[in-house]
């Protein structure tokens, strides 16, 4: 199984660092983390990625960019906002968006 690779927008660096945290204990799943736009932009240039992740801090101007560049470059990466929870609730969310595609 091909690793899901997920990227994940967040300018509360704590809170990045937790997610990107849950995120990689899961041996089919690899996060990288963005503090901001521009480093979302860039890494999805580089990268390709299976989920883009908004979290906390991340405004509706910032989502409204994520999901036109990704429209542009990466028309398969899904995107999607995370509203905080425990472990099994970010699980759960990044396992029924994959489920969708």
């Amino acid at each position: 199984m091909a690793n899901i690779n997920i990227l994940v927008l967040a300018d509360h660096a704590e809170i990045l660092e937790t997610i990107i945290r849950l995120i990689n204990k899961n041996a089919g799943w690899n996060g990288t983390g963005a503090a901001s736009y521009a480093e979302a932009q860039e890494a999805l240039k580089i990268n390709k990625f299976d989920l883009v992740l908004l979290g906390v801090g991340v405004d509706d101007e910032a989502e409204s960019q994520i999901l036109r560049l990704c429209e542009s470059i990466a028309p398969e990466t899904i995107c999607m906002r995370h509203y905080g929870g425990g472990s099994g609730l970010l699980s759960s969310e990044i396992q029924h968006a994959l489920a969708q595609r």
